[in-house]
């Protein structure tokens, strides 16, 4: 669920939203307990979906409510190059690749051994 929806819903709904998320919540961790399923992808999405619930009522509360602007003046904001300053990438120094990949291999070797 995208933050802009939820910054247009009530406070009544914004808690009824949060309690039903908490029982499929609930419902999913207990059938993944129960090896009934396997869908943690599931259960991630839904947390984060209760953690922007609490950020938006967060926000209602503080009156930290962020103006909407529409898409189609954000989109030609973006495309301006003047808004967006250049981030040039960091260039990766060769050390710090060798480094870890030494440090995968040992981690294999000693899961191997177990």
């Amino acid at each position: 669920m995208e933050a802009d929806k939820l910054r247009n819903l009530t406070d009544a709904e914004l808690l009824h939203q949060q309690r039903e998320l908490n029982d499929q919540l609930f419902r999913l961790k207990f059938q993944l307990k129960m090896g009934q399923t396997e869908s943690l992808n599931k259960i991630r999405g839904l947390r984060k979906d209760v953690a922007r619930i609490h950020t938006v009522m967060r926000e209602k509360q503080l009156g930290l409510v962020r103006p909407i602007a529409p898409r189609a003046e954000s989109a030609a904001e973006t495309a301006t190059p003047a808004a967006a300053p250049d981030k040039k990438a960091k260039p990766r120094s060769a050390a710090g690749t060798k480094t870890k990949t030494k440090a995968k291999a040992k981690t294999k070797t000693k899961a191997r051994k177990k």
